[in-house]
């Protein structure tokens, strides 16, 4: 069932469950027929929800710049040498984690969050913006992890990962572009599918999974 949370400057939505999805997508196609044909091509959409908290935003650091397959197996090798919380990133060895499949870089990233000692619970009191705005002071945390940490992880129903390639190749293919939109452009083409961008979100990348038979996100 859909949720309200109120904060100061707005109204935040949270997904749940697949109701609210088809609510969304509902005010989608009336905004945008072409979400109608992207459904009929996927079949009904699922509820992708993470956990919260630091281990999904790790997990979203090691996927970056990473195909599906290869995310997988190094958050498969970080489950496995029980390196995913804070308290074992500080104390392990990098050469431990480069054993998992971490780059040099990206130790310095998991790092850096595992310092940071956020107070994952304050996310419930900020809105959209505020959340993208405290993840992207983290180093190595830019936008689109935050974005996608907001949509995922949070449940958040407005928001919109317009650098992800894979959105950006997908509305290419659905609104039949010359070329690939820019992150600019599809932030704009995104703004008269609020509030519920998150769904139209979902339901390109449900899209691209079909036309080019391979997973757009993790």
């Amino acid at each position: 069932m859909m949720e309200f949370q109120k904060r100061e400057s707005n109204i935040v939505v949270i997904i749940n469950d697949l109701d609210d999805l088809k609510i969304g997508l509902k005010f989608l196609k009336s905004v945008e027929p072409l979400f109608a044909v992207a459904a009929a091509c996927t079949g009904p959409l699922e509820v992708r929800r993470r956990s919260e908290g630091f281990t999904s935003l790790l997990f979203m650091i090691v996927s970056q710049q990473l195909s599906v397959a290869a995310a997988s197996s190094v958050r498969r090798n970080l489950e496995e040498a029980k390196l995913t919380d804070e308290e074992s990133l500080l104390a392990c060895d990098e050469t431990e984690l480069r054993k998992c499949g971490l780059s040099m870089q990206k130790i310095r990233y998991a790092k850096a969050l595992a310092a940071e000692e956020i107070d994952y619970s304050s996310f419930a009191d900020m809105n959209d913006d505020e959340v993208v705005n405290r993840l992207t002071q983290i180093l190595g945390i830019g936008r689109w992890t935050a974005e996608i940490y907001g949509m995922f992880s949070l449940g958040r129903a407005d928001i919109f990962a317009a650098g992800d390639l894979a959105l950006r190749e997908s509305t290419r293919i659905l609104f039949e572009l010359d070329q690939r939109p820019s992150e600019g452009l599809m932030r704009e083409m995104a703004r008269p599918w609020s509030p519920w961008r998150t769904v139209a979100a979902c339901q390109l990348w449900a899209y691209y999974r079909v036309v080019k038979q391979r997973e757009g996100i993790s």
